[in-house]
């Protein structure tokens, strides 16, 4: 049975204050942001090559199709994180009902989509630049 264990990175920052956390959720919107116009970029190219190449037309649609996953992808990593912004302010005015620890677990979650995704989306991009060389 293998035991999960968290990266020290990772458990260091659950640990760490509040504010670190907030600073980790604004860099991961701002990651999205970037992401989201490198996928403008990768869809105009994949409309490029589609010109091209319609001898590739299911490849071209595999990559659209993934194009359009990611683009929706962005918009509810963004939402969850803005929520989980928002559930930070409630914390930190004392709202009463909420727990830190609560927080600190959705975070954790947070950063292990992140993680996913960035790494899924890496894989998108070695896919477009690999479909990009062939013609």
């Amino acid at each position: 049975m293998k035991t999960q264990t968290l990266n020290p990175k990772t458990e260091l920052l659950l640990g760490a204050s509040l504010d670190v956390l907030h600073f980790e959720s604004r860099e991961w919107l701002s990651n999205i942001a970037f992401y989201k116009d490198e996928a403008r970029f990768f869809a105009d190219l994949i409309e490029k090559g589609k010109a091209k190449d319609a001898a590739q037309t299911a490849y071209n649609q595999i990559l659209e199709n993934l194009d359009a996953v990611h683009s929706e992808l962005f918009d509810y990593l963004s939402d969850d994180i803005e929520e989980h912004e928002r559930l930070l302010s409630r914390l930190e005015m004392g709202e009463s009902g909420l727990a830190d620890a609560d927080y600190r677990e959705k975070h954790r979650q947070l950063k292990k989509r992140m993680e996913t995704f960035t790494d899924n989306f890496r894989e998108f991009k070695k896919m477009v630049f690999g479909y990009v060389k062939n013609f």
